[in-house]
């Protein structure tokens, strides 16, 4: 057995039971090393084109993260006019946030027009809800191609059934509403879904939506959307995703398309969890070891209030077993299911895995948490939603983001 976080020499100068009696669990971990190899990483998909990589705040909106992005050359999106209000307190100005939401109101549509943001509309009638607001503006509109892709079907944001985008097949009927209102379409964009290892489906996309884009005169950027693969099974060794040869190719489809349209406009792309994915885990303790009818369960404290992914999407994250601030990798194994402390029968993290028999106080380490973590934390059952940590380039641990409290719960009632 391996353990993923010892090789990366995950926790610097600490470990995560000197973590857990610090700052209590369960507890985010973010390694700063890994955050930003990944940031550097998708900042340089496209070295020879104008391009710009956007972070997506809904991966992860954590000020301190969202500052080292910034510093390491990303643009963002957002969904929602808090993710603007976000993204502009970590320091990024209006014209390096690309706002991508859907079926917003006439309020949400006017922040961020008045905020000065680019906006892509994904429907016929938020076109003309744009166009009555601000006629005569500079709009993006989100294609959606007709195909999709995901490792599950909530994940898929393209496709015959999907609320995104529009139909591509009533791209005359974007312009007609376009011209109604003056509006100039300086972008297209698309996304049609999440977590791909294989990367030939997504090139295969980039290219049909090129074909689109020529049906465009006043185009200033592309933007093909996004989702590059994370290991979640690393520890059986599954391979990263092939980032250097998907550039390779990726670049030369670029420039035979730059070569026969004539056209030269920026690039942008959505690397979506692969940023922030491998730079955070979750930190819980075992409380309870118990059998039922045959059937392992390790009862730890992080509930899916805490982590919600396996619970929604069926998803996937390894566990590392760590014991007196070591990883517990010899003695007896069994098949073990790991639950959380909420009142629900999905409250798993991890079912019928083969690891190390643990005992109550062990730490579990979720791997592969930063992205979809925290942002999705919720207070149900009351939990407190956990803090964040911090490990920097030089090893120190420093608190990113407080524990709620007690008085968190109640601090927006009328009482």
């Amino acid at each position: 057995m391996i353990s993923y976080t010892e090789q990366m020499n995950y926790f610097g100068n600490t470990n995560p039971d000197a973590l857990a009696e610090k700052y209590g669990t369960p507890l985010y971990v973010y390694n700063e090393n890994i955050l930003r190899r990944q940031m550097k990483r998708v900042a340089g998909v496209l070295p020879n084109h104008r391009f710009t990589a956007n972070f997506s705040i809904k991966t992860n909106s954590n000020l301190t993260i969202l500052k080292m992005a910034l510093e390491e050359g990303l643009n963002a999106d957002a969904m929602s006019p808090g993710e603007i209000y976000v993204l502009k307190k970590a320091g990024f100005p209006s014209d390096r946030i690309f706002y991508v939401p859907n079926n917003v109101s006439e309020e949400e549509m006017q922040y961020a027009i008045d905020e000065g943001v680019m906006t892509s509309l994904d429907s016929l009638s938020q076109i003309e809800m744009y166009g009555r607001l601000c006629p005569g503006g500079r709009i993006s509109v989100r294609l959606n191609p007709g195909v999709g892709a995901g490792h599950h079907e909530k994940v898929v944001t393209a496709g015959k059934k999907t609320k995104f985008g529009v139909a591509a097949q009533d791209i005359a009927k974007i312009q007609e509403v376009a011209k109604k209102y003056d509006l100039h379409i300086v972008g297209l964009n698309q996304h049609i879904g999440s977590l791909f290892m294989d990367y030939k489906n997504y090139l295969e996309a980039v290219h049909n939506f090129l074909h689109y884009a020529e049906d465009f005169d006043e185009l200033e950027f592309l933007d093909f959307g996004g989702g590059y693969g994370t290991p979640y099974h690393k520890l059986e060794g599954e391979a990263e995703f092939d980032i250097e040869s998907f550039k390779t190719e990726l670049d030369a489809l670029l420039t035979e398309w730059k070569e026969k349209s004539g056209k030269d406009v920026l690039f942008k792309m959505e690397p979506g969890r692969y940023v922030v994915a491998e730079g955070g885990v979750i930190l819980g303790r075992v409380h309870a070891v118990k059998e039922n009818y045959g059937h392992k369960y390790v009862g730890t404290d992080v509930g899916m209030n805490v982590l919600i992914r396996p619970a929604m999407y069926d998803s996937w994250h390894d566990v590392e077993i760590y014991r007196d601030g070591k990883p517990v990798l010899d003695g007896e194994t069994g098949e073990y299911t790991v639950v959380g402390n909420i009142c629900e029968s999905g409250d798993i993290i991890a079912k019928d895995r083969e690891i190390v028999a643990p005992k109550e106080k062990d730490i579990v380490v979720v791997l592969d948490a930063g992205a979809y973590g925290f942002s999705m934390c919720s207070n149900y059952n009351n939990r407190l939603r956990p803090a964040e940590v911090l490990i920097k380039s030089n090893g120190e641990d420093v608190l990113i983001r407080s524990r709620d409290t007690f008085e968190d719960l109640v601090r927006h009632f009328d009482v």
